[in-house]
């Protein structure tokens, strides 16, 4: 029997550089520099680091013009699609936008008169860049906040068909558009509201959702519901931690809905008396190990011979802990036995020799 996969809502494709958002294409993962704009080796460094672990996207704030000059030397010794983050100056827009950037992230009701719009919408057409408008439950228009109270999912998708109007006013449809919250329940009522009501990309995220560990449940939560509804083209998960865990728990949350693949996708055992050697410090050596593999690889590590035969049957590397000696298995089938102290690098070796075979299989088929 199949795996059940979402199926995803069909949206309009826009080119953020050359990774294509919304539409067939697959969901993107995002993150956003820490660093200041205007450290042009920092950032640098840090989105070069993005990008190795595995980030499509990349969104650099850009809050002076200041910051729009070191954002055009950033871009041109960067290779990944960066998104400025602009906010009030239409200008700093323009600025950059004439200095190559992939994607401008700017609210249109928030940065001046019609004339200014216009202006920055007629410098992104000519260019063929998209916006990004997004709409965030701390920032609601004093209208809005008057009318509802306080922030919920209504006042939210107003706001954000407010600036489609704008956009639609003068005739442009190459935009994407986030609706974020804190709250998990305002989040994802926002996001099922605005996808009956647009057709254009939307990126997914839970804003402020706060450390690694509390953000990484609370965005797991809400990005899993939307995702499994087939809503969402491209996400970020807004971590207070390295911009890097952004990236890693992005990649998880896909490959766990088995939306895209990336890497060693590791499969273990919570260990309990039965395990035959110790499944979690094995499990945590091998994340280490395995960190740099970026063909997909499914290795099952369970400690007993309760579930481990089931799982290593269905893996590409496995083993199951026995004793004196825990069996490995290849692609599904037992290969060999081994001692506890050479469990590690015997898994090692083998995820290696697949994800080798992997690479040159990709080689061979772009006849590279």
């Amino acid at each position: 029997m199949e795996p059940l996969i979402p199926k995803r809502k069909k949206t309009k494709k826009i080119w953020v550089g050359d990774v294509a958002v919304g539409g067939n294409a697959p969901i993107s993962v995002q993150s956003m520099t820490n660093t200041e704009t205007t450290d042009v080796e920092a950032t640098v460094k840090q989105i070069n680091d993005l990008e190795e672990a595995g980030a499509d996207i990349v969104r650099v704030s850009v809050p002076s013009m200041e910051a729009a000059e070191a954002f055009k030397n950033i871009k041109q010794l960067t290779n990944i699609p960066l998104v400025s983050d602009i906010h009030f100056d239409h200008k700093i827009a323009l600025r950059v936008m004439e200095y190559g950037v992939d994607c401008v992230r700017i609210n249109p009701g928030n940065i001046g008169s019609e004339k200014k719009i216009k202006e920055v919408i007629d410098v992104a057409k000519d260019k063929n860049i998209p916006l990004r408008v997004g709409v965030n439950a701390g920032s609601l228009e004093k209208d809005l906040q008057l009318k509802y109270g306080e922030p919920n999912s209504d006042a939210l998708v107003e706001s954000a068909m407010r600036h489609v109007k704008i956009l639609e006013k003068f005739n442009y449809d190459n935009f994407k558009l986030s609706i974020k919250s804190s709250d998990i329940y305002m989040a994802v009522e926002s996001y099922q509201k605005i996808s009956d009501l647009i057709d254009q990309p939307l990126h997914l995220g839970i804003t402020e959702s706060g450390s690694l560990k509390t953000g990484t449940v609370k965005s797991s939560i809400g990005l899993g519901i939307l995702l499994m509804q087939g809503i969402g083209d491209t996400i970020r998960i807004s971590l207070a931690s390295d911009p890097i865990d952004e990236v890693k728990v992005g990649w998880e949350m896909l490959k766990s809905l088995k939306l895209r693949s990336r890497g060693v996708k590791i499969v273990a055992c919570p260990s309990c008396s039965r395990q035959n050697f110790q499944v979690i410090k094995t499990v945590n050596k091998l994340e280490t190990e395995l960190s740099e593999i970026k063909e997909e690889v499914t290795l099952a590590v369970i400690g007993c011979y309760v579930n481990g035969p089931g799982e290593s049957k269905v893996a590409d590397v496995g083993v199951t802990g026995a004793s004196p000696q825990h069996l490995i298995y290849l692609k599904g089938k037992p290969a060999y036995k081994v001692d506890t102290e050479d469990l590690e690098k015997s898994l090692v070796k083998e995820v290696m020799k697949i994800a080798e075979q992997k690479s040159n299989t990709i080689l061979k088929q772009w006849k590279i």
